[in-house]
Order: C-alpha cells, then structure tokens, then sequence
C-alpha cells in the first residue's frame, strides 16, 4: 500500500474523516504501507510529527519525500545544490557541498517564489547547473480550502526560459514509486497507490508498473478528474475509508 498524505489523509492541519481508523484498518489486515508525499514544505520530522499528532504512528523508513530523494540524489552525484525551496525545507539540504559542480532543486517555495530567487535559479541552469524538480504537481489544495499554484508551474517557467528539462525525483517519477516498493521488498504488481492527483498520483503509479491505483474525491479532486490523464483510475472511490474497503475486498485480485 501506497498512500498519498495531503488530501488524502489530511488536509491543512486537519485529518479528513476516517482517513486514521483507515489506516489503522489496513495495518490490522498486515499490508505494509509507505506515505509517498510529494509535499515540499515541511522537512521529514515534521511530517511524522503532524501524523503522530494525528494519531498515526509512522516509521521513518515508512515515510518517502522528494527532498529526501534529492539529498541521496546530490550526494550520489557529488553536487552541491542551489535551493529555490520553502525556507521551512532547507535544513534538509545542510552540510552537502560536493565536488563535482551545481544543482538546481526547485520546490514548493510558497511566497519566497519572486523573480529574484527565480533568476538567480535561472541564471544557474544557463550557466551549467544540473535542474532538479522535486515534483512537478500543478496545483494543491491550500489551507483556505482552496487550490494553488504548486511546483510545477515554477518548474515549467525555468524549463521554458533555460530550454532544460529537469529531473524529477517526486511523483509521477517511476522511480520514486519504485524506491518506495524496493523499500519493502514488494513487486509492483502487487502494490495499490490511493491518491488525490489523478495526474501524478494515479496515472504515475499506473505508468510505473502497480497493480492499481485508487482516486479519492477529497483534497485537490474536482468532478471528471478521472478523464483527464491515462491511464485512467482502477477505481475512483469517495475518501481513504472507501478505498480501504475497496483493498480489503479486491486484494486477492490486485
């Protein structure tokens, strides 16, 4: 099991209803779970720690982020990065300064989004610096309740302007659903993602390989969403209840 966090389990600073009894049940029937988050805001311990808030108690080896996929990714390839990332995220990036050059990483940056630290990232790809997107998600669901511009658009406007593409290490990368099942020794036939995101959530998990993949209509959801992107939705169900109801029952087929 795969489970997406923000809008899925919760949203703002606020679990969605049944999503922590759903969970609880799908640990019960002994399905081992990862939560693949492409939220760039928050650095891994505060996650954990708003989920134990929550009363979900998440193993650090259970939770998979795009920053720390970018961590293993610049030590991996000796870079030192150049952040255009929420302030709250940098920490995470501390003490790597490698020898082999620069890389770009972009992540939800929030309001420190301005042309200066937008130029100061561009200047760098056109000076030669690796471009590194920690997801590439058009939109979220804000803590007002409505949607705002994610990473992704960010990431389109340096693309466009460097003529680069980047390196995603977030969903819809099949490797970031890969590195999640290799963690738990799964084949991803056998695995389910439930998410939000039609686009990298669902049809991400569907292109890398997993068995199935669940839309719920809370979060970021609008109505028709599961027409928009192939591959299409295994299943489109109401909330993380619903899907769990939906694996308990299908899991001898998945």
């Amino acid at each position: 099991m795969l489970l997406d966090l923000l809008g899925v389990v919760y949203n703002g600073d606020t679990p969605i209803a049944g999503a922590v009894s759903a969970i609880e049940r799908l640990r019960n029937a002994g399905l081992p779970l990862r939560f693949v988050s492409n939220t760039t805001r928050s650095p891994h311990k505060a996650i954990i720690a708003q989920l134990t808030a929550f009363g979900v108690e998440v193993g650090e080896e259970e939770l998979l982020t795009p920053a720390r996929a970018a961590v293993e990714w610049l030590r991996r390839h000796g870079l030192t990065p150049h952040l255009l990332v929420h302030p709250n995220l940098e920490p995470e990036f501390s003490g790597l300064d490698g020898a082999n050059g620069r890389a770009v990483i972009v992540g939800d940056a929030g309001e420190a989004f301005d042309h200066a630290r937008l130029n100061r990232a561009f200047r760098e790809l056109v000076a030669g610096a690796d471009f590194v997107a920690l997801a590439t998600n058009r939109t979220f669901k804000d803590a007002d309740g409505l949607l705002s511009l994610d990473t992704g658009a960010f990431v389109a406007a340096l693309e466009f302007a460097s003529s680069r593409s980047p390196v995603v290490l977030g969903k819809p990368s099949p490797d970031f659903f890969l590195s999640a099942l290799a963690n738990m020794n799964c084949s991803a036939a056998d695995a389910v993602m439930v998410g939000d995101d039609a686009e990298s959530d669902v049809a991400g998990a569907l292109r890398a390989g997993l068995g199935a993949a669940l839309l719920v209509r809370t979060g970021k959801y609008r109505p028709n969403d599961e027409t928009r992107f192939n591959p299409a939705p295994t299943a489109v169900v109401d909330d993380l209840a619903a899907a769990t109801d939906w694996i308990l029952t299908n899991r001898a087929v998945v």
